[in-house]
Parts: structure tokens; sequence; C-alpha cells
């Protein structure tokens, strides 16, 4: 019995659940899990697509449809070929789901918004990866006017430090050298524990009582909300890395306030300043929404004139993507021909930042991760491949790039 088979769109959060749904599932031989997301309808299309060829090449194994875009609208799923069950995104993380008793319901979804604290169970430690990720946060409190994912994950829950340092003790045990901290907006941590801490608090008790941990990352976060400690960390810290990602969105004022960001495009340049004047070769990314409802040409150009003089090298660009239910999605449109053009400009800027900025790093000595015989990691998440690679999986190494190929840098032992 080889367990059930997962599918899973979206965000790394839905990855990190699918593993922990891996194990849950490892009794069930003919039944296919679509873990869903609903961050855009792309996302959603390549799901109900992904429903339909399972079911023409296994006619006889049962599907259960789970994560944001099933705990948003469930009706839209079950009636498509071979759903057996909808589940939402509170129980898909329970062993109770997943007996053969419990998927004869049609449907098991719980009001999100009053979903109990985020379980400690919600950790996985599989050994299967020298990274792993570590959930501490789950839901949003915000209401930014392009997004739906609070109506699928709920109120913004933190993990207590306690259990964090126990999980992530226990995920170095089992062989990760590498944490990254992760949920839907983990800048919140804290907020909804006693003293409302912060991350950086968080992230500090982490290497603090874990000191075997090599490497802590962080996820995508949210440039209002950098508090002291992080920054302490930056300049301090080792093993704290060099490598933060935006939720940056846009840069122009304007637009920024009709997504009702709580970043203005000023913060945004300070944060950055900041952080390179604490870790010069610091590696910076950023989420980006091209074409958003009433942008225009002027106001895309600020965005792509912000990303061209910050010198961002690691982009992820999303032409806007209409969520029903949302404010946005009630404002004059950008054509979708614009926001295909508005994007690919993006994503071509954030190629030449990011080969200036691999470039910038040949000659310099890298703290490689090695996740094979010859590629793995450096700590600003730059893939490198080791010439002539005889590295152990989980090896750290001191390279020195030499050369770019299309796949990163080429190095050598230092």
């Amino acid at each position: 019995m080889s367990g059930a088979r997962l599918l899973t769109f979206g965000c790394r959060l839905n990855l990190h659940e699918s593993e922990r749904m891996q194990a849950l599932t490892a009794h069930l031989d003919d039944v296919v899990v679509v873990n869903t997301c609903a961050v855009t309808t792309s996302a959603e299309r390549q799901a109900r697509q992904a429903i339909r060829k399972s079911y023409r090449e296994n006619p006889d194994k049962r599907i259960v449809v789970t994560g944001c875009a099933a705990q948003i609208a469930p009706e839209n799923w079950r009636g498509l070929p071979g759903v057996a069950q909808v589940m939402g995104n509170t129980e898909k993380l329970k062993a109770a789901s997943w007996t053969q008793d419990a998927l004869r319901r049609e449907s098991v979804i719980a009001d999100i918004m009053d979903t109990a604290p985020v379980p400690a169970s919600s950790v996985v430690e599989t050994g299967g990866h020298v990274r792993a990720l570590l959930q501490v946060q789950q839901g949003c409190d915000h209401r930014c006017t392009f997004c739906i994912i609070p109506y699928g994950r709920g109120r913004s829950r933190s993990v207590p430090v306690s259990e964090v340092i126990e999980r992530a003790r226990g995920l170095v045990e089992a062989g990760h050298h590498e944490i990254v901290l992760t949920g839907v907006d983990i800048a919140s941590w804290g907020r909804d524990l006693d003293g409302t801490p912060a991350l950086g608090t968080l992230c500090r008790a982490v290497l603090q009582a874990v000191p075997e941990l090599p490497r802590l990352r962080l996820s995508s976060l949210d440039p209002a909300s950098v508090d002291h400690d992080l920054w302490h960390l930056l300049a301090e810290e080792p093993r704290f890395l060099p490598h933060l990602h935006l939720s940056l969105q846009a840069a122009s004022d304007l637009v920024l306030k009709r997504m009702k960001r709580r970043h203005s495009v000023r913060d945004a340049a300070d944060l950055i300043r900041r952080a390179r004047s604490l870790r010069p070769d610091i590696a910076i990314g950023a989420d980006l929404i091209a074409g958003f409802p009433t942008e225009t040409d002027e106001q895309a150009q600020e965005t792509l004139d912000f990303v061209t003089a910050h010198r961002l090298p690691y982009l992820h660009v999303f032409p806007y993507s209409e969520r029903p239910g949302t404010p946005a999605a009630r404002m004059p449109s950008v054509p979708n021909a614009r926001r295909q053009a508005r994007a690919a400009a993006l994503r071509a800027v954030g190629e030449t930042n990011r080969q200036a900025y691999w470039l910038g790093m040949i000659g310099q000595p890298l703290d490689v991760l090695m996740e094979g015989a010859e590629r793995g990691h450096s700590a600003h998440f730059i893939p490198v491949r080791l010439k002539g690679g005889q590295a152990q999986r989980g090896q750290r190494l001191t390279l020195k790039a030499r050369t770019l190929d299309e796949a990163g840098l080429v190095a050598e032992i230092n």
C-alpha cells in the first residue's frame, strides 16, 4: 500500500500541509487528495483540470478536495467528476478526518473563523529534506482588497514559543540543517499571545534554545512589520540568513492605498536600504501584482522603476486575478493583455537584477547547504552547482563561485 496521492497547488504553507496529509493518508491507497489554492483563478483552474485528469486516469479512486478554494466555496467542487468529499482547512490536518467512516461524508467544513489555535501537530518532522518548513502562524487579520485568503485560513493564530522550539529541536534531530519559518502572515506572529511578543523575539528564542541549528530563514514578510529584534538578528547573528522576501505587491502609493496595504513606497525603500546597510550582500525578493484594478501606465511604471532602482533580484510576479467577494473585484479592471504585458516587463527586470546579483557573488565565499552530490543553495538562496561534485547530502560547505550557468552559480571548494 503506497497511500493517497497528493496534488498540491499554491503556497509553501499548502506544500507543508500536504506533507502532513501524506502521513495521515498513508493507509488510503484508493484516494487522491487535491489541496487547492484560492489566490488566483489560474490556481483554481489548474486544480479543476487536475481533478478531471485524475478521474479519467483512475476512475475507481475517490477524490477529496481540500485547501483554501474548497474552504471558501465548497459548492464549486462537489459536482466535479470523481469528487467524493470536500474537506475544510481545519479538518484536513486531523487524523480523524481520514478514517474510512469519515470519508463517507459528502462535506466536512467548519467555520474557519471559529477554529482553535494552530495545533503543534501541524509541524512535520519527516527528515525527507535538508531544509524544513516550520509553521509558526496561521490565518490573517488584515483585509487587503485583492485577497480572499483570510476567508480560507481564518483569524491570525500563533504557535507558542515553547512549541516552536520543541518542533525546531525535533527537526534538527531528524536531520534538517535549515529551518524556514512559515505561515500565512508570519509578521503578525505573537499578537494573540500573552505579552504580544514580536517575530524577532521568536527567532532569537529559537536560535538561543537550539544552538545546533545551523540556519534559520524566513518566508514572505510584511514590509510594515519588521521589528527591533529582527533588525538586531540581521546585524549580529550569522545563523539568521541574509535573505528577506517582502510582500510588497506594488510600489505606487495610490495603488498601495487602494490595495489597503499598510506600508508606503518610502517605507519599503527605507527597509531595503536599512537591510543592505546591515548585510550588504543580502538577497531581497518581493511579491508583486501587475495590473491591479485602476492601475495606470504611470503607476505601473512606478513599480517597475522601484524594482530597477532597488535592484531586487528575486521577484514573484502575478498578473492581477479577480477574486469574487473581494473589494478589488468591484473596481474598474485593467485589460488582461495589459496585465500580462506589465507582468512580463517586471519579470524581465527581475531576471536582469537576478543575473547581476549572482554575478556579483563570483569570487565570494558562499555558505552552501548541499542537497546532493552537486547541488545546493547558498545562505542567500542562490542555487549552486559544485563543480565535479562529491558532496554529501546535508553537508555544509564553504564554496567559491567561479562562473554562472543557466541554473545558478558554479563553484569550487574554497
